[in-house]
């Protein structure tokens, strides 16, 4: 079986350098824990693990080059000097990585500095999700019928008149379908596109990487700094990290009632905006202005970036609503880079466990929009919706 090899340290959502950089200057002796959730359920063939590990370990070998360097000191001039020197002489320590497999169900964990381990999650999902493909024997569409999917997609978003972003690196079929569709996104979004997360092709097309933070931001703050302080710690280190700049706030991590209430005016001014993640998106829009227009925001000075399992038609549901109320921009992510022939996966890495600093290890939660997207053990969720005051 063929072996899957990332070829690039930057084939990585961008938002994982933002908080690594943010990680390195605030919290340098954090530890945590990841793991890997099967939500879909799949089932993995026999010496899978195996393949898996084969590719983990081969990225020991990636490092940062210096035209890649050079991008980021000239695209992301908030990355601080130090930080890039840094990346520089960074590389994966495949160690920290510890996966087996009973059957047909793989385990995958991730121990370590948190400012280490941060890179892994989103390559780790991209390898798991090709070899998948790959080990299973599965046959996508051909080439050209992939882009012709991908022209008519971006068609229909340059006649809605709505910006586009493609964030699909983390449940991607494989890295070659994920330049297929940059590939034909940039040449035939020039209405509609403006940009990936993934910085190695931000790179490629010479466009600017987008994102700003995840939710394992806020869920290390609840255990630094307790569950009622985890929205506001997590705002106020962001902006002291990076002032005005990536200034869209992620709401969902102890539910989006519960942000807005701590979202006051210093950080709704500050802020460009929020991104949506799980839940209605209508409903969060309506949240949304209010919030803003109960301040003495104009909305229509502010955006939402609509991040959850989006297509087209609900995209197009969403952007009927929020036209002429407030701006918005639309991530679409497995309807680029995994709309193949074939199911797509259903799968998470998330933050497990953290250890600040002279602390013990302690497990952490997120409380999505919706209950399915609940993470954490039974007792933490319990004590974190007690704590802030969440009924349901």
């Amino acid at each position: 079986m063929e072996t899957t090899f990332l070829k690039s340290i930057l084939d990585n959502d961008f938002y994982k350098f933002t908080m690594q950089h943010a990680v390195i200057r605030l919290f340098p002796k954090a530890k945590v824990r990841y793991g890997f959730i099967n939500r879909g359920k799949h089932i993995f063939p026999a010496g899978f693990a195996d393949l898996l590990r084969k590719s983990v370990d081969a990225m020991a070998d990636l490092r940062l080059t210096k035209d890649e360097k050079h991008y980021l000191s000239h695209h992301c001039p908030y990355l601080d000097p130090t930080y890039l020197d840094f990346l520089q002489g960074y590389s994966y320590d495949p160690s920290e990585v510890h996966i087996s497999q009973e059957g047909s169900e793989i385990k995958v964990t991730i121990e370590g500095f948190w400012y280490r381990t941060v890179l892994w999650e989103v390559p780790l999902m991209a390898l798991i999700s090709e070899l998948f493909y790959k080990s299973n024997h599965l046959i996508r569409l051909n080439d050209e019928a992939v882009k012709e999917l991908t022209k008519n997609k971006i068609d229909n978003y340059n006649k809605l008149g709505v910006s586009i972003l493609e964030f699909g690196t983390r449940r991607r079929h494989s890295y070659d379908i994920h330049v297929l569709v940059n590939e034909t996104l940039n040449t035939y979004g020039s209405q509609s596109f403006i940009g990936t997360s993934n910085v190695h092709f931000a790179m490629v097309n010479n466009k600017r990487p987008l994102g700003t933070h995840a939710h394992e931001w806020f869920m290390f703050h609840a255990a630094q700094y307790g569950f009622k302080m985890a929205n506001l710690m997590s705002l106020e280190h962001w902006t002291q990290v990076y002032g005005g700049d990536l200034g869209i706030a992620l709401t969902d991590t102890y539910t989006t009632e519960v942000f807005f209430n701590q979202f006051d005016k210093k950080y709704s001014k500050l802020f460009d905006g929020v991104r949506h993640d799980s839940g209605d998106p209508i409903e969060f829009a309506q949240k949304v202005i209010m919030h803003y227009t109960k301040m003495g925001i104009d909305p229509k000075s502010k955006i939402i970036v609509f991040s959850d399992s989006l297509n087209f038609e609900k995209v197009k549901t969403i952007a009927d609503f929020c036209k002429d109320k407030i701006k918005m921009s639309f991530g679409i992510g497995t309807n680029f880079t995994n709309d193949v022939g074939l199911p797509s996966m259903n799968m998470v890495i998330k933050l497990t466990d953290t250890k600040p600093d002279n602390t013990h290890w302690q497990g952490v939660v997120k409380l999505s929009d919706e209950k399915n997207k609940n993470t954490g053990t039974p007792e933490m969720i319990a004590l974190a919706k007690e704590v802030l005051g969440i009924k349901s």
